[in-house]
């Protein structure tokens, strides 16, 4: 419940604080007093478009502020914790207006989005005045009116979490579609360069290889007439050096003969002779073994020339072609898989598409086997508030879509709310006349019932936030008046009630009163509320009757009417 409201430096008000009672809170006050102002402040701190003009004259800044207490509804727990804002038991809401224009926003002392606060507001509080169609008014309301009715808000949130699952399980469908059909258009390039690259043939380490192989062909005169004089210097010339050496042995073994110092040159001279023949055993076989072969040479040329070409077109050095190869073949093969990612995601949206479907229908069923419940409740109250003939529907309307993920006995529907039907409310409240969607309802006095028809019987199903009526009585008196003030009166035994009115009939049902008026303090007029009771609420209500110069009849009426309001029993739930 809203427990008080604290308002300083808002338009005539310095500073008031409201504190507000269960049950049903009527305020009452001259033509020009400041109820309006009150229902500002309220709708400022519950989101409502700010203006510096609303900031009090010589004030830097208007503050706002609202506490409720007591059995915050879920929806708005659960709306706070998702925005990281511990809801408590008591909530805390504040606005700040500066003279500059600026506004600040809190919810239990966090600053937050002033979206969030609107969101928090409307979840909080149905503000309903002549000209303003909120909760009851808005079509895009009605699914969730008639699923609270109906019993049915479990099933619509199934609905919802099914539906979520196939806006992301279709994302990832068009997401692999995409890569599929992006993957297509250049299949057929990627599978003629992994030909090329593959028909190369090429191995790790092949082409320093060829570049080898190719030097030694070139060379092959060149290495063989080497190889021959360095076979003559080592062997075969009369001064060779292997002969040499085999002297200079022997020379070193008589020497170490008469010094025994050479005895360790000995084996030196025996490893330099053995070095020497080795090298020309080596020399003899390799020239032997050289190759003048002039059409191998051209054709390793060839393949060194088709390599370096094909890596200069692919832009890699000549030894990455395998692994380039290697990569084309793996973007390939990710070709394959993604088909049968593909497949097996079509196959999961078909059968989400199919309980969805199944979902949708059954809580179609419930939705309208409650709508006829709801359509006789409204034409009751509306009959109990002079309105007799009314006629109230509650309109499905099911549109089809080629495209869309509900099929329902073989035509397929688009997602609509929590379902696959479009909900609104029609009401004709005069014979001969079409149902009409609320908000085209033209005479304030049927609006004002209809609204109050609507509430009293959605009111024991359905989470109706704190509702506030702004003059909700406007183009209505006599009979129908007392009709409303016992509708109010009733309702608000199930939830709290705020109206401003004009009317003693609606006045006197009060459960408390609240007196708005001026007073002018050092030169500046101020807004005040005061609570009243007893004789002075009396007086109060007379005025309503007779205006200023109450009378003794006046007085004695409005008793009367205090007197009734007590005898008024709360529905039975």
């Amino acid at each position: 419940m809203l427990s008080s409201l604290y308002i300083r430096n808002f338009a005539l008000i310095e500073e008031l604080t409201i504190a507000f009672q269960p049950g049903l809170t009527v305020i009452t006050g001259e033509t020009g007093a400041g109820k309006s102002i009150i229902i500002g402040a309220l709708g400022l701190v519950l989101g409502d478009r700010s203006s510096s003009e609303m900031v009090r004259t010589d004030a830097t800044k208007a503050v706002i502020e609202a506490i409720f207490q007591n059995n915050i509804p879920f929806s708005t727990q659960k709306l706070l914790q998702s925005a990281e804002i511990d809801p408590g038991a008591e909530l805390i809401i504040r606005r700040e207006l500066s003279a500059t224009g600026q506004s600040r926003c809190f919810i239990n002392d966090t600053p937050c989005t002033l979206t969030l606060l609107k969101q928090v507001g409307e979840l909080l509080i149905d503000l309903h005045g002549q000209h303003e169609h909120q909760l009851l008014l808005q079509s895009r309301t009605h699914e969730t009116l008639l699923d609270a009715f109906a019993g049915t808000a479990s099933d619509a949130e199934t609905c919802r979490a099914q539906k979520e699952e196939i806006r992301l399980i279709q994302k990832k469908l068009n997401t692999l579609r995409n890569n599929a059909e992006a993957l297509a258009e250049k299949r057929d390039l990627l599978d003629f360069q992994y030909r090329e690259l593959s028909e190369t043939g090429m191995q790790e380490g092949e082409y320093e290889e060829l570049q080898q192989q190719i030097s030694l062909l070139e060379n092959a005169e060149t290495l063989a007439e080497l190889c021959s004089s360095l076979n003559s210097l080592l062997y075969d010339a009369d001064n060779a050096i292997y002969p040499s050496l085999g002297s200079a042995s022997k020379l070193t073994e008589k020497l170490a003969a008469i010094d025994p110092r050479f005895n360790e040159m000995i084996e030196q001279a025996r490893i330099a002779t053995d070095s020497v023949d080795e090298l020309y055993r080596f020399s003899r076989s390799y020239s032997a073994g050289i190759d003048h072969n002039p059409v191998l040479l051209d054709s390793l040329r060839e393949r060194h020339h088709l390599i370096g070409r094909t890596a200069k077109k692919y832009a890699v050095p000549p030894d990455e072609i395998p692994r380039l190869a290697l990569e084309l073949e793996r973007q390939l093969n990710a070709d394959e898989g993604g088909e049968d990612s593909l497949q097996r995601t079509e196959a999961s949206l078909t059968t989400l598409r199919r309980k969805l479907s199944q979902t949708a229908f059954e809580l179609s069923q419930k939705r309208k086997e409650a709508a006829k419940r709801l359509e006789i409740s409204v034409k009751e109250q509306l009959s109990l508030l002079g309105i007799p003939r009314a006629l109230f529907i509650v309109s499905f309307t099911h549109t089809p879509d080629p495209e869309g993920d509900i099929t329902i006995e073989g035509v397929t529907y688009g997602t609509q709310g929590c379902g696959y039907e479009s909900i609104e409310f029609l009401i004709s409240a005069n014979p001969g006349e079409k149902p009409r969607p609320l908000v085209k309802v033209a005479s304030g006095g049927e609006i004002s019932r209809v609204m109050l028809a609507m509430k009293s019987a959605l009111a024991t199903n359905a989470d109706l936030p704190i509702l506030i009526f702004d003059e909700i009585d406007t183009g209505i008196s006599g009979r129908i008046a007392d009709a409303v003030g016992r509708n109010i009166k009733s309702l608000s035994s199930l939830h709290q009630i705020v109206a401003i009115t004009h009317l003693p009939q609606i006045a006197a049902m009060g459960d408390s009163h609240l007196r708005v008026h001026k007073e002018v303090e050092n030169s500046r007029t101020l807004t005040k509320v005061s609570r009243i009771e007893g004789a002075e609420r009396l007086e109060a209500i007379a005025a309503l009757i007779s205006g200023e110069h109450r009378s003794a009849s006046s007085l004695s009426l409005a008793g009367e009417l205090v007197e009734a309001a007590a005898t008024i029993k709360p529905p039975s739930v």
